[in-house]
């Protein structure tokens, strides 16, 4: 598949020929749902927390006699039917995470990067470099493609300047090709990936 290569100027800068087998699969959603429920359950922090009975503050006497009260039999105030007692059975600190094959987690990049190409909305950087860290003019330059909310994924290291003037741009986020994936990729509208992320792309799925 060939498309287009862009410089950050509008213009074009030849063309490159994506591989089919990462650029051109038929997107399925089970596979883009199980890697995305990956990423974002093994990213909750799973800090929450509550007090059982024997945490509670309230002294473990036992509040009134078993028998001749009328009413219920009760032991002492920590327990979860009073207020501010203990919580039964409620959360703990643990860790959301599960595991999912090595082999699932690429495929569901390579049908993202698919999903994004068959939908018309990636594109092709000649280079995401800049001469000074300038956030206007990088800022001019990304309404002028018509980029929104876009991602661009560089080659193994990220240009400084280019990454610091792209910072306080809101919409616009740069990762490196390491730092692909799925999720980012899908929660934005335009992908942007340049010479250099496409081979280490391609060299990192194949």
């Amino acid at each position: 598949m060939k498309t287009d290569i862009l410089t950050l100027d509008g213009g074009k800068n030849g063309s490159v020929d994506l591989d089919d087998e990462i650029f051109g699969l038929e997107p399925r959603a089970d596979i883009l749902h199980r890697v995305v429920r990956w990423q974002r359950n093994k990213a909750q922090q799973g800090t929450h927390s509550v007090k059982t009975r024997s945490e509670t503050s309230y002294s473990t006497k036992k509040i009134y006699r078993q028998k001749g009260t009328g009413g219920a039999r009760h032991g002492d105030r920590n327990a979860p039917i009073f207020r501010k007692g203990g919580v039964y059975k409620g959360p703990t600190p643990r860790s959301h995470g599960h595991d999912l094959p090595k082999k699932v987690r690429k495929l569901g990049l390579r049908h993202a990067l698919s999903a994004k190409a068959r939908e018309g909305n990636l594109i092709v950087l000649e280079a995401a470099q800049l001469s000074e860290a300038k956030t206007k003019s990088l800022s001019a330059k990304v309404r002028e493609l018509g980029w929104k909310r876009a991602l661009v994924i560089d080659g193994a290291e990220l240009d400084d300047n280019f990454a610091r003037a792209a910072r306080n741009i809101e919409g616009l986020d740069i990762l490196p090709s390491m730092g692909a994936n799925v999720y980012d990729i899908l929660k934005r509208d335009t992908l942007v990936i340049t010479r250099a992320g496409i081979e280490a792309l391609e060299a990192r799925l194949k």
